[in-house]
């Protein structure tokens, strides 16, 4: 196990106020019913942006909340690190927008595209800046603006995904507490299981691919599950090793929301009791990236996490691309 390196020091969500219910899908002409989209995923309900609500303005709300908690104020950001599949505009990086919100002038910021791993692969590289001395104080974003990129008349995925946004400060890390394991990988041969095939710069928007609706998210919801149970777990097993624990030294695993059966199956595998879990795919759906740090929120000011807790993180997302960590507070 190393020696803790960086340390979350507060925590935040930012979440649209419009809430979709599975019965609210019948009204947009969707064939489908709750009992459907519970049996298959365990999600009930979750936000979709309204009213000029961004993945900018998510994430500046998480993170001004995140930094109320750590007792920070914009000026002692020295950097920002966004994870979204959803930036607002893909030229400059939406981590930039946020900077100019926020008013951390003296930040550098900048996006990392990793899909649903995406803010743990943003946590250790916000880990790395402050190993290096780059950084002291690192803001680290996960914002999802996902109702703009699925496909509303593909029942298969449409119903699976919500917006939103959850931040943490991360800080020099003090009295050993911190990030004792991290780890990332991808395999980017499995890409076309889960992407949007056109309307980036090898295809570039147009007509015809508005028409075919091809901008949109596809998914091979078969092969990913299969993927996403099998790299979890071996994500689950890398962290625990690099950190020297095992399942039983672990008070709460907080993996990402896709599926409720993806949940179970990687506590099962590294014999964590479900109790001992944090779930609310239920209530937010797979909101990508931001997944993990609005469960972590959630799950601290619900008390489930307390000091001295020993808190694993499991995700796997787009790309393929998995990651995890551990982190004690």
């Amino acid at each position: 196990m190393k020696r803790p390196i960086a340390a979350i020091a507060g925590t935040g969500r930012g979440l649209p106020a419009h809430v979709m219910t599975n019965h609210d899908f019948a009204s947009i002409g969707i064939e489908t019913s709750h009992e459907w989209i519970m049996e298959r995923s365990g999600i009930s309900e979750r936000r979709v942006a309204k009213n000029g609500e961004t993945t900018c303005s998510m994430a500046a709300d998480a993170g001004r909340k995140a930094m109320e908690v750590a007792g920070v104020h914009p000026g002692e950001i020295d950097v920002i690190v966004l994870s979204t599949a959803t930036p607002d505009r893909l030229l400059p990086s939406t981590a930039v927008d946020i900077q100019a919100e926020l008013g951390a002038t003296r930040a550098a910021a900048f996006d990392i595209g990793a899909a649903c791993a995406g803010w743990l692969y943003a946590m250790t590289t916000a880990e790395g800046l402050i190993m290096s001395g780059t950084a002291e104080t690192a803001l680290v974003i996960g914002s999802e603006k996902m109702s703009a990129i699925v496909d509303w008349k593909d029942r298969a995925t449409c119903v699976l995904f919500g917006d939103g946004a959850g931040a943490a400060v991360l800080k020099r890390s003090k009295h050993g507490k911190g990030i004792l394991s991290a780890y990332m990988r991808s395999d980017g041969k499995l890409a076309d299981l889960l992407y949007r095939p056109d309307g980036g710069a090898t295809t570039p928007m147009s007509v015809e691919v508005l028409e075919k609706r091809s901008h949109l998210v596809r998914m091979a919801g078969r092969e990913v599950f299969k993927h996403a149970v099998r790299s979890m777990a071996d994500a689950a097993d890398r962290a625990l090793d690099g950190a020297r624990l095992t399942g039983s030294d672990i008070d709460l695993l907080i993996p990402h929301q896709a599926n409720v059966r993806i949940i179970e199956a990687t506590a099962k595998h590294s014999g964590i009791p479900m109790d001992k879990v944090y779930v609310n795919v239920d209530r937010y759906g797979n909101t990508s990236s931001a997944s993990i740090p609005i469960a972590l929120n959630e799950a601290i000011e619900s008390g489930r996490i307390k000091d001295g807790s020993t808190v694993m993180m499991v995700a796997f997302g787009a790309g393929f691309t998995w990651a995890s960590m551990v982190i004690r507070f």
